[in-house]
């Protein structure tokens, strides 16, 4: 087991900045934007909110889980300075999948904490609903600004390049058959019926629906207790049991699973020692990064959503000293709904075995004493797969400031956990917490 060691310097998110997730081609609006234009309002809003400018910025990281089918380019950092200001600056590329946002930090923070740069941007974007046009192969020469809607099956023939085509398959581990074992494992080490599992994995579905119900830059903002008064249900678990949200295995529903959707949002980091001189009009407390905790483990690691997110908290809270009684906030990548009740069970935010009584009682919405993905999460806050991460930062660090208006959590959260997940591949277990003051905690 890896022991990781303290950063060299504190440092700290001073700017956040998040496009509303949605679906640009369905809107005449939005329709043609460009990954500059989507990653370029992120970064300039994240300045602004730092009160920085791109002169102040010293290096920017670029994130994309899948930049040759999304942007057709294999070099997408390089394309986009112009739109931020910092055209000629360094940069570097990186793709981890959907933890691609959740390692943006990690990248940005190690820099910093290096002594090498006292500033840096990292930002995220993705066209996870659509394709460059015409979407027909890689190859094709495309269109500058035009894009096609990325249908399933042209999305899911794509997460074949997130598995080892060597042995996963031949060991019946692709994409198709892990959607389920979470929720397996958790109805078989907890002692719980399928039925309980069912009714946790709807009313997952229903709270992240109610908080991204009050969640301006939320994809889906209808409750599910409106949608069921519509279809004449009584109320809205039995519209849930129903075949308007029928069942794609033994456990997991069509609502437990990632609305696709394109975004981008972008943090501003910055050693906290140099918050003074640098942002000089900041107007907000700062956020600082305790720690970061990652491993990957890909498809033949039996259960291995589970054994790396273990690791990653684990590390984090060997190297920060932080324990889970704590953590006032949670976040997890729940492009599989499952993960937000595994991941926070693991990290002991809710007790062992008890998580899914939590999730029925809605005490983890935004309202409850245990809140977890305030924002809607991958099923109703959308999912622009690189993106998603940064986009619960962005959340998370509105919540901890106290300005998430009628969504805002109970307790002024000062402690918060942000676990993220990605294709088979990565996993991260970030924590963050509100500084006091400059050179307090």
């Amino acid at each position: 087991m890896n022991k990781l060691g303290k950063y060299n310097r504190s440092v700290s998110i001073i700017g956040v900045g998040c496009t509303p997730f949605m679906y640009t081609v369905d809107d005449p609006k939005t329709d043609g934007l460009t990954e500059g234009e989507l990653f370029g309002y992120a970064a300039l809003k994240a300045m602004e909110d730092a009160g920085v400018n791109p002169q102040d910025v010293d290096f920017y990281f670029h994130g994309q889980a899948s930049p040759l089918n999304g942007s057709n380019y294999l070099t997408p950092n390089i394309q986009i300075g112009n739109w931020f200001g910092m055209k000629g600056k360094g940069s570097i590329h990186h793709s981890e999948a959907c933890c691609t946002g959740y390692l943006a930090i990690e990248q940005a923070v190690n820099a910093v904490a290096s002594g090498k740069y006292n500033c840096v941007l990292s930002g995220c974007v993705e066209f996870g609903d659509s394709t460059p046009s015409p979407a027909d192969s890689v190859e094709t020469p495309k269109h500058p600004y035009r894009r096609d809607k990325m249908k399933m099956d042209k999305f899911l023939a794509t997460t074949a390049w997130l598995y080892d085509r060597t042995y996963a398959r031949s060991l019946m581990a692709p994409i198709e058959l892990i959607y389920d074992d979470a929720a397996e494992d958790y109805v078989r080490t907890r002692g719980i019926t399928s039925e309980q599992m069912d009714d946790a994995l709807n009313w997952m579905a229903i709270n992240n629906r109610r908080n991204a119900a009050k969640c301006p830059l939320a994809l889906e903002r209808t409750e599910f207790a409106d949608i069921a008064k519509e279809k004449g249900f009584g109320n809205v678990i039995d519209y849930m049991r129903s075949p308007y949200n029928p069942k794609m295995g033994d456990f997991l529903r069509m609502e437990g699973v990632e609305r696709k959707c394109d975004g981008a949002a972008a943090v501003i980091v910055c050693a906290t020692e140099m918050i003074p001189e640098i942002a000089q009009n900041l107007s907000h407390t700062p956020i600082e990064v305790l720690g970061v905790g990652s491993a990957a483990c890909e498809s033949t690691t039996p259960h291995f959503e589970i054994r790396a997110t273990e690791e990653a908290v684990r590390q984090v809270y060997e190297v920060t000293g932080v324990k889970p009684e704590e953590l006032d906030l949670f976040y997890a990548n729940d492009f599989i709904i499952t993960s937000h009740l595994i991941s926070a069970e693991i990290a002991g935010y809710l007790p062992y075995g008890e998580g899914w009584k939590y999730i029925c009682d809605g005490r983890t919405a935004y309202d409850g004493d245990k809140p977890i993905n305030t924002n809607g999460g991958r099923t109703s806050f959308g999912h622009a797969h690189a993106a998603s991460g940064l986009a619960d930062v962005y959340e998370a660090c509105m919540q901890m400031r106290g300005e998430c208006g009628e969504r805002q959590v109970k307790k002024l959260p000062k402690t918060t956990m942000l676990r993220g997940y990605g294709g088979a591949q990565n996993v991260a277990a970030v924590l963050l917490r509100t500084m006091d003051e400059l050179g307090g905690k």
